[in-house]
């Protein structure tokens, strides 16, 4: 995949933290000249966007990288379970049922309600200048309520948007680009 006229030259990881590791790969350029692009590796992600009769189910929390409380869509990391074959490593692309089962796990914990159906919209790669993550953004619906199981880093409030007016409120600051996306792309396939 990479041209004729690029050169991999090496790959060097400067550090992991867990979340995320980070690095750089260096590149012989067209030109002849070499350079260090770097990265930040983050596991798969879904975004869910839960319809519930005329209202999304969003969640408000604090954002420390920000320092801001934040109106989003739910949204989680993929996990190796939520794989059909149970193991995430090394996939290149993310099955939409991995997507979908991530997106009923994640809104039941962060939320409270379980959707009974789940529809994968779009996966995509994400800030591709700097980041090696994909994002999978679903579509749910056809909800029930269930236990809410926050993390220990969780202080989510859960909040209803009518579905019609949503796309202003959520394009007020701090408006993030998984909420926007997520709306925007369900609407576009009328779901919204």
């Amino acid at each position: 995949m990479i041209p004729d006229d690029w050169t991999f030259v090496e790959s060097v990881t400067e550090y992991e933290t867990g979340w995320y590791t980070g690095g750089y790969d260096r590149y012989r350029q067209p030109d002849g000249t070499e350079k260090n692009y770097y990265w930040a590796a983050l596991p798969p992600a879904v975004v869910v966007v839960a319809r519930d009769g005329d209202e999304l189910v969003m969640v408000e929390q604090f954002r420390p990288a920000i320092e801001r409380h934040c109106l989003e869509l739910p949204a989680g990391i993929v996990e190796d379970e939520d794989s059909p074959d149970g193991d995430l490593a090394g996939d290149e692309t993310i099955a939409p049922a991995a997507y979908e089962s991530a997106a009923a796990r994640e809104l039941a914990e962060e939320t409270g309600w379980h959707p009974e159906t789940t529809v994968s919209l779009e996966d995509f790669w994400v800030s591709t200048g700097v980041l090696r993550h994909r994002r999978g953004l679903v579509f749910a619906t056809d909800l029930t309520e269930t236990d809410r199981t926050l993390d220990s880093n969780e202080f989510i409030e859960v909040r209803r948007v009518p579905v019609d007016g949503v796309l202003d409120r959520i394009r007020e600051e701090p408006a993030n680009d998984a909420t926007l996306e997520g709306v925007l792309l369900a609407r576009a396939e009328g779901l919204l």
